[in-house]
């Protein structure tokens, strides 16, 4: 085994934990239900300073977590705010002669120094990056005296030690607060804030401590006990229980055999529909079975199923007029749908380019804009596009059937001899359109024709955007729902029905040689702020999945 300061240090607070990850190499289910993930916002911040990107380390944040809360918002608006904080602050203390991430690896030892700094004498300075307030229990580690003495091994010259502090603000919303008053007094706190840079001396101790440490590991014969100190992290701060489902086999996981699936009959696609007003495509839409309708536009008088309305909804507060966004209603009605047991199986969103301008003006709200144009080189339209995409991702996840409708737009374009074509297209952007689409099994558009007969055209022809995975035997059909499955059957001949199937995983094993060192995740003893996560009741959770 190469050993590491984390991986001793471990040991040293709990030695059951310590041979759950590094000796039964069993894997560890995080705790989704903390926005304030020490590891997840460590990495976060570690990978937008490297890269130098603050949406690399908003994404790699955000996409630990299956649904995004207004908790993992208000996080991402701090990592927003420090990742360019902590990035000017090292060019203008350290310079731009720099190596980041820098891999110690012998037979015996592995670590990471984040920041490796090249000084004008010939000599290197270690920079090591802290999300954390723990500053004095930090300074008793001894994390950078191993770093400086396995790098002198391999011929370089330390001069000095650092930590680089970034500190947490952890308030809590008020009751008399709403979300935006709130993010504005959170924002504020954190800008009063400074970055802490703080020089550890060298000590011989840590590196005779270490080396005796691994002694005792390699020579352990007794019981692994728990949390002996009451220093470990994960014991403290978490519910421990979630080792013992790991070792009782409770949420054990394996791959699939490599063998090909069979292909078989899906009579609930994923599609769009869009169509002009008045032609029928949400009572179309109504007749599939346990749908829930997440509702933008009030007109609900020809559906049967049950709805949730969204809209921006202005209420007076005193003398003020706050909003309370419709963008929200949607981020919770994802977020109950993951983690409610209920019986939908479908969610239809009515209409979908109505949600596109709640996103809009959700994100407008948060940033203080007026339109995207507001945000400095490209970014309002980055921030809108990525807010409305990865909540649309989430949603596509939870493995319910989605539809989406839409209301049509009409292009007139005139041709080289002046003959005039209408396109028809949803109601929506180009670039909006082309990554809904590709979410969906199929685009159809819904039409009245000549004979005012209610359509549904199946198959796309060259004046209307749409497309299909479904190889269709029939162009156009009428807008019956009975009819669409009908032809889904016909066109899937030869298949069997789709049914549920149950597939148990397992994880993968832990590869030691190639884990890197995480040391935010085992932050000392004395962080305050992780300890006011309550421990919740887990709730029965409807599992699905997806075709």
């Amino acid at each position: 085994m190469r050993y590491s300061h984390s991986r001793v240090d471990l040991y040293n607070r709990c030695p059951y934990h310590f041979r759950i990850r590094y000796i039964d190499r069993l894997i560890e289910m995080p705790n989704l239900d903390n926005p304030r993930n020490p590891l997840f916002l460590g990495s976060a911040l570690h990978l937008g300073i490297e890269t130098e990107s603050v949406e690399q380390g908003i994404e790699y944040y955000q996409k630990q977590y299956p649904v995004l809360t207004n908790e993992i918002v208000e996080e991402s608006m701090k990592l927003n705010y420090w990742i360019p904080e902590t990035i000017e602050f090292l060019k203008e203390r350290f310079g731009t002669n720099v190596k980041h991430e820098h891999k110690i690896l012998t037979d015996g030892f592995i670590g990471f120094v984040d920041l490796i700094v090249y000084n004008d004498d010939g000599t290197q300075s270690i920079v090591d990056f802290k999300y954390s307030n723990a500053i004095d229990n930090y300074k008793e580690s001894g994390q950078l005296s191993l770093y400086k003495y396995y790098l002198e091994k391999d011929g370089f010259n330390i001069r000095d030690l650092y930590y680089l502090f970034v500190p947490k603000v952890n308030t809590k919303k008020q009751d008399t607060e709403s979300i935006q008053q709130y993010r504005n007094r959170m924002m504020n706190e954190v800008k009063l804030e400074e970055l802490s840079l703080v020089n550890i001396e060298y000590q011989d101790k840590y590196i005779e401590e270490f080396f005796k440490s691994i002694g005792k590991i390699e020579n352990h014969t007794s019981e692994w006990e728990k949390n002996p100190k009451k220093q470990c992290f994960t014991c403290n701060m978490s519910e421990p229980e979630y080792l013992n489902a790991i070792l009782k086999g409770e949420s054990l996981m394996v791959l699939p055999q490599n063998k090909r699936r069979e292909k078989k009959i899906d009579k609930r696609p994923d599609f769009w529909i869009y169509a002009d007003s008045y032609v029928g495509k949400s009572t179309f839409v109504d007749n599939v079975d346990n749908v829930l309708f997440i509702n933008t536009d009030g007109n609900t008088d020809n559906t049967t199923a049950p709805i949730v309305e969204v809209a921006d909804i202005p209420r007076k507060e005193g003398r003020r007029t706050v909003t309370d966004y419709g963008w929200e209603t949607f981020t919770e009605v994802i977020t109950q749908l993951a983690t409610d047991e209920n019986t939908f199986e479908a969610v239809a969103i009515d209409l979908v380019e109505d949600l596109y301008e709640l996103c809009r003006s959700y994100v407008f709200d948060q940033q203080g804009w007026e339109h995207e144009s507001d945000g400095d080189w490209g970014k309002g339209w980055s921030m809108v596009k990525k807010e409305f995409n990865d909540s649309i991702k989430r949603l596509k996840m939870l493995g319910y059937q989605i539809i989406y409708i839409s209301k049509e737009k009409t292009n007139t374009v005139k041709l080289a001899g002046g003959q005039e074509v209408d396109h028809f297209s949803p109601n929506i952007g180009d670039g909006h359109a082309n990554f809904l689409s590709g979410t969906v099994d199929m685009t159809l558009r819904a039409y009245i024709d000549t004979d005012d007969v209610h359509k549904l055209q199946l198959i796309k022809d060259k004046n209307s955007f749409g497309g299909t995975r479904i190889d269709f035997k029939t162009d156009v059909i009428d807008l019956d729902y009975d009819e669409f499955i009908d032809e889904l059957v016909r066109a899937q001949d030869g298949l069997e029905v789709y049914e549920d199937e149950k597939v148990e995983v397992e994880p993968e094993e832990e590869t030691i040689e190639e884990v890197k060192e995480e040391v935010e995740e085992e932050e000392p003893k004395d962080e305050p702020e992780e300890v006011e996560e309550e421990p919740k009741e887990e709730k029965p959770r409807r599992r699905r999945r997806r075709r």
